[in-house]
C-alpha cells in the first residue's frame, strides 16, 4: 500500500528549505502522496528514506519511454482524471502499422507520409512519432528484414508486434538501440518476453483477455524487476475498450492500485474498417485515455486534426502559449525599416507576425514577455505597460538596428503612448491598429 503523507513525511529531512519549490517538507510529503511531486526534487533526502520512499513518490501510472532521439514518446505519469484538475503530463503517441505481408510499395508509401504529415501550428511542430512493425507473416527473418528498414529509413519510435518470443528476439537485433516497444507478454509467453525485455532494456507490452488477468501479469513482470510497461486490456469493442480506458485509469489514480497503474496502448484499427469511424475512436482515445493510438494508416485529412485535438487537450490549462521574448526579423528589414511591439502570448504573436508577412513590408517585431498574455489582459494586469516596455526597448539592442526612434504600438494600449514617450525620449510612439488584419495597410503606408 502507498504511504500517506504523514508517513512521508517522517521520513524527510524536514528542513523547510523550499528548494524543492514547495514552502514546507509537510506540504512536499503531501504533494508525494498524491503523485503530484518528485522525491528528486528533495535535495536533502537520505538513500534510506528514498529507498522507502520510492513507491510512494512515483506517479499513479507509470511514466514509459519508447525510443530514442527526436521522435522518442514519452506516455504515462498521468495524476488527474480531468485536464481541468491540474494538467495532462505526456501526450499519447499516434503509430501507423507497417506489416511484413504488405508488399514494398506500400510500405514505402506509409513510410513516406509518416515523415511527410509534419504541421507548424502556433510554433509547434505537430507530427506522428511511431510505426507498429507487425509480422503477420510469422517468418522472423522477414519480420527482422522489416523492422532494419523502418529503422533505417524513419526516425520513428518502433512498436515490434508478435506473440512470438523468437520472432521478437530477432527483429529486437534489427533494432535495439532504439528501444522499441515489445508487444506483447501475454499469460501464454510473459516469461520468455519478459526475459527479453530484460536483457535489451526495452519497454514491454502487457496484453490480456481481462483486467484481472492484466493486473495478474503486470504484477508477475514487475516482481522480476521491470518497469518500463504498457498495458493492453484486449478489448476490440469500442464501449469495452472505452470502458477499460476509465476503469484503468480511475483504478490507478483514485484506488491506487499500482497493477494498473501503467500506460495504455489502443488500437482503433483493429475496430473497425471504416476509416472516419477510425478517425472518431482515435479521438477518443486521445480524450480517454490512451498512452499510445495505433492506426491502421496516416491520412492528411484524418492526422492534422487528431494532431490539434492532442495539443489543445494536452497543453496545461493554467498556463498560456508563450512566444520567447526578443526581436524577430520579418521580410529581411534594414535600418529604415518600422519596428513593432506586441506581447508573447503565441497567438497574438502569430497572427500579428502572419500579417507583417503578408504586407511584404521589412520590418522588426519586438515581443515582450507577459507571461504569455494577450495584448489586452496583459495591459489590464499591469503587464504591458510603458514602464515595462520601455526598459524592454533599451535593452533589447533595437537601436542598433534602425536609424529612425519609431515605435508602433497596438492600438489596444493607446493610453501608454504619452507614458512611453516620457521613459523613451527622442522615440516617437505611434499608435497601430487594433485588429491584426489592418496591419498591412498600415505598414504600408509607413514613411520615416
Amino acid at each position: 500500500m502507498p504511504l500517506t503523507g504523514i508517513e512521508i513525511f517522517k521520513l524527510l529531512p524536514k528542513k523547510n528549505c523550499g528548494e524543492c519549490g514547495i514552502p514546507t517538507c509537510l506540504a512536499f510529503a503531501m504533494n508525494l502522496a498524491s503523485g503530484k511531486a518528485n522525491l528528486s526534487a528533495c535535495p536533502y533526502v537520505s538513500e534510506e528514506a528514498k529507498s522507502k520512499l520510492e513507491q510512494a513518490s512515483a506517479p499513479p501510472i507509470m511514466p514509459v519511454t519508447i525510443g530514442t532521439g527526436n521522435r522518442a514518446v514519452k506516455v504515462g505519469g498521468e495524476t488527474v482524471m480531468f485536464r481541468h484538475e491540474k494538467r495532462f503530463e505526456n501526450p499519447p503517441g499516434f503509430a501507423v502499422i507497417i506489416s511484413d505481408t504488405m508488399p514494398d510499395a506500400e510500405i514505402d508509401a506509409r513510410l513516406e507520409r509518416f515523415k511527410k504529415l509534419e504541421y507548424q501550428r502556433v510554433g509547434l511542430c505537430l507530427r506522428p512519432e511511431m510505426v507498429a512493425v507487425k509480422s503477420d507473416s510469422g517468418d522472423a527473418a522477414k519480420f527482422a528484414a522489416l523492422a532494419g528498414k523502418v529503422k533505417d529509413k524513419s526516425e520513428a519510435s518502433i512498436i515490434l508486434m508478435s506473440t512470438n518470443p523468437d520472432v521478437l528476439a530477432a527483429a529486437l537485433k534489427a533494432c535495439a538501440d532504439r528501444k522499441p516497444l515489445l508487444y506483447a507478454a501475454t499469460k501464454d509467453n510473459s516469461d520468455k518476453v519478459s526475459a527479453l525485455a530484460k536483457e535489451s532494456g526495452c519497454p514491454v507490452a502487457v496484453k490480456a483477455a481481462s483486467l484481472d488477468e492484466l493486473a495478474d501479469l503486470t504484477t508477475k513482470l514487475t516482481a522480476a524487476g521491470i518497469k518500463n510497461i504498457v498495458i493492453d486490456s484486449g478489448s476490440r469493442t469500442t464501449r469495452k475498450a472505452f470502458e477499460d480506458q476509465i476503469i484503468i485509469r480511475s483504478s490507478a489514480l483514485n484506488k491506487k492500485f499500482r497493477p494498473l497503474g501503467f500506460p495504455t496502448i489502443t488500437f482503433p484499427c483493429e475496430m473497425t474498417d471504416n476509416p472516419m469511424k477510425e478517425a472518431l475512436l482515435a479521438a477518443t482515445f486521445v480524450a480517454k485515455y490512451g498512452g499510445i493510438i495505433v492506426m491502421s494508416d496516416f491520412r492528411g485529412e484524418v492526422m492534422f486534426p487528431l494532431l490539434v485535438a492532442r495539443m489543445n487537450l494536452y497543453t496545461d490549462p493554467q498556463r498560456p502559449l508563450a512566444t520567447t521574448e526578443g526581436i524577430y526579423e520579418i521580410n529581411n528589414p534594414n535600418e529604415n525599416s518600422p519596428v513593432m511591439v506586441t506581447s508573447n502570448f503565441s497567438l497574438t504573436y502569430f497572427i500579428v507576425s502572419g500579417e507583417m508577412e503578408n504586407s511584404k513590408m521589412p520590418s522588426y517585431l519586438m515581443v515582450k514577455d507577459t507571461e504569455g498574455l494577450s495584448v489586452m489582459t496583459a495591459w489590464a494586469a499591469g503587464k504591458f505597460s510603458a514602464d515595462i516596455i520601455a526598459p524592454f526597448v533599451k535593452k533589447s539592442g533595437i537601436e542598433s538596428k534602425i536609424k529612425h526612434r519609431k515605435l508602433i504600438i497596438p492600438g489596444y494600449i493607446a493610453a501608454e503612448s504619452g507614458g512611453l514617450e516620457e521613459e523613451l525620449p527622442g522615440w516617437e510612439i505611434m499608435v497601430g491598429p487594433r485588429e491584426g488584419a489592418h496591419i498591412p495597410a498600415y505598414l504600408k503606408s509607413w514613411k520615416i
